[in-house]
Formats: C-alpha cells, structure tokens, sequence
C-alpha cells in the first residue's frame, strides 16, 4: 500500500516561505511609516522655494565646499617632496608685512576668488630669437636689449642733492626726475637704499645717498662684525644676499657664510620697501634677480642698479651658450613685465672685452644697467 502524501501546507519549506513574506511585508510597512514625515516635510519645502530653488540653494554650498578643499591643498599635494617644499615656500611669504599698516601691494583675496595668487617656480621663457636655436641671434637680440635704454631720465647727477663733491668711480646712476618718487623721498629724508656685494671697496655711492639723509644698509660678508653703523645713516652687515636661505639642518656654526634671500631680510629687518637696490654680486646677480622675480619682491623696489656679468653663464645656470642667453633675456623680459624700464646702460671698457668665453660681438664682460619701477608710490 502507498503512504499517504502530506498536504502541502503542513510542508517545511511552505511555511518558511509564509514566515519571510510576513517579515518582508512588516518592514515595508515601517519604512512607510517613518519615511512618510520626512517626505511631507521635503514637499512643504519645495513648495515654498520658487522654481529653480533648490539649485540655488545648493550650488553655493558646494561651491564652498571645494573651494575650501583647494585652499587647503598645495601644489604637488600628495609627493611629499613637494609638499615639504610648498610648506618651505609658504615661510617667506610676506604675510606678517600686509599686516602692518603700511598698505600692501595686493590685498588678500576672498576664498574661492579665481584670482587668487600662485606660486611660481620658474620664470617664463620668451620665444627663441630665431626659427632655430642659435647663439648669434641670442646675442645680439640680448646685447640690442641692454644697450637700448627704453626710458629717458635727465637727472641722475647725486651731486645736485649732496655738497659731496667726490667722483664715484662706478656709474651707478639712479633717476633724479621729478616724475618719479625717489627725488622727493630722499629730500624729504624718507628713502632706503639696499646694497648688495661682495668685498667691494667702492662704497662712495652708499656714502653720498647717506649723507643726503637716505637711509643706507650695505651687505657684504667680509664686514669682520655682524652689525656696524657708520654716522647716522649707514649700517653695514655681515650678511650676503643669495637666491636661497641656507638648509636649516646645517647648524649657523659649519655655514662658511651667513647667507640669506632678500625676502628673508626684508621680513627680519621690517622693511616693506626698498627705494633702490645696488647689486655687484660678481656674477651671483642672476640667480638673485630669478628669486626677486619669483618671488615678487621686484614690486617692493623703485629702482634697480645692477652690475652684470656676461663673461660665463653665472653661478648654477646651466645649458648651452643659445641657452643661457635666451634666460638671460628672459629675466630681463620679466621685469619688463613688472613696469620696469631701463633708463641707463654703462660699457665697462677695463673689464675684459669677452662674451661667454668669446672675443665676440664687440661686447664688455660687465654691463652696468639701471632701471625704474613705473609703477612705484
């Protein structure tokens, strides 16, 4: 005889199935339930809202929210290299100067403004002077450039300021125009002068813009005390300007030099201007002038008095000689750029007559140029 089948309903698997639909439906019904407040609530809200309301009212959020993320990152973020290296950058910025009360060139931007200020690490490089590479056009282009003054200046004589008679060996020629500020700050006493070399003895230029009541700090590691003042307004210091600030792992004592970056000195000494800068730094000038430039600083000074030296590339400036020349243009291009002009140019005729090791293009190994910031207050 056959057993007798159960029914289907007192099976196993039938009554698990019942249990889970029950528990499914149980569930849909508290979702329902503490859902619902939450989506009258939302309906209210956009009932209320005009059209188009809840795009207004979440675009400035997330705008905000990443622009407080870019704010936060730095370049390179993510390589700790870089990031060790922005945080270095960040240390000469000149934050604590725009908090004086001497107005900033450049007032703070509000967060998220696409104007706001970036880091630059290289200067730009202007085209080739040729469709190829060559050092022939380099030169000339570059040579044509600072011999051509590209504004005019009638008054550069000091003497017309100081009963100093001497003769200043050096033509370091600085503009006296009435058009410009610095006529007025020295004879209302309110001038600063940065000098900036290397063992020199000519020092008759610092001497007379002090004796015209300029106040006159002169630079150069070989002083044998760190700080020396000489009459009333000239300090000397035991300090050479360079293009970096020393690694802070090497202790003072084991630096063969105290050497610091401009911008470095500006902040430590609470200096937010500069009236004129003189620079005989026997070749260290470009990378100096490059640090200026990158780092704004060239927007502090009203004028700029450099020697420059063409015999060899300079220090740490490498490439081939076309190389060289287009950075070397390039640099000056930038203060171009910046509303400088050069006024005055002076052919050292005793210096060598070489250019890059070369007898060439009828050129001196040392060029005195001067330039006025147009733009100056």
């Amino acid at each position: 005889m056959m057993p007798k089948e159960k029914p289907l309903w007192k099976g196993f698997a039938f009554r698990l199935c019942l249990l889970s639909a029950a528990v499914f439906l149980c569930l849909q019904l508290g979702l329902r339930r503490s859902c619902a407040p939450a989506e009258k609530a939302g309906a209210d809200a956009a009932r209320a809202l005009p059209a188009g309301g809840t795009e207004q009212r979440l675009g400035p959020a997330r705008s905000s929210r990443k622009d407080e993320a870019e704010a936060h990152l730095a370049p390179g973020a993510g390589r700790p290299e870089a990031a060790t290296a922005s945080r270095r950058r960040v240390t000469y910025l000149r934050n604590s100067r725009r908090r004086s009360s001497e107005p900033a060139c450049c007032p703070l931007q509000p967060l998220g403004s696409s104007r706001r200020k970036t880091i630059r690490w290289h200067v730009d490089l202007q085209p080739w002077a040729s469709p190829t590479p060559s050092l022939n056009y380099e030169a000339l282009r570059f040579l044509k450039y600072i011999t051509t003054p590209q504004i005019s200046c009638e008054h550069m004589n000091m003497n017309s300021l100081t009963d100093n008679s001497k003769t200043i060996k050096k033509p370091w020629s600085i503009c006296l125009d009435d058009r410009f500020s610095l006529v007025h700050r020295i004879k209302s006493k309110q001038c600063r002068l940065y000098s900036l070399g290397l063992s020199s003895d000519d020092n008759q230029f610092e001497i007379s813009m002090a004796n015209s009541g300029c106040e006159v700090h002169r630079f150069d590691p070989s002083i044998k005390s760190a700080h020396i003042q000489e009459g009333q307004h000239l300090w000397n210091h035991r300090l050479s300007i360079d293009w970096r600030d020393p690694n802070p792992a090497i202790a003072a004592h084991k630096l063969r030099s105290h050497t610091k970056k401009l911008g470095t000195i500006l902040n430590e000494f609470g200096h937010q201007k500069i009236d004129v800068l003189k620079a005989d730094m026997e070749s260290a000038e470009w990378k100096i002038l490059e640090n200026l430039i990158l780092e704004d600083i060239v927007e502090q000074i009203g004028q700029l008095v450099f020697e420059v030296h063409i015999h060899w590339p300079g220090f740490e400036v490498s490439g081939n000689d076309s190389t060289v020349v287009r950075y070397w243009y390039s640099l000056l291009k930038e203060l171009e750029l910046k509303d400088f002009r050069l006024f005055h140019t002076y052919k050292d005729l005793l210096k060598p007559q070489m250019f890059l090791k070369k007898e060439a293009f009828n050129a001196s190994s040392c060029y005195t140029l001067s330039w006025v910031n147009t733009r100056w207050k």
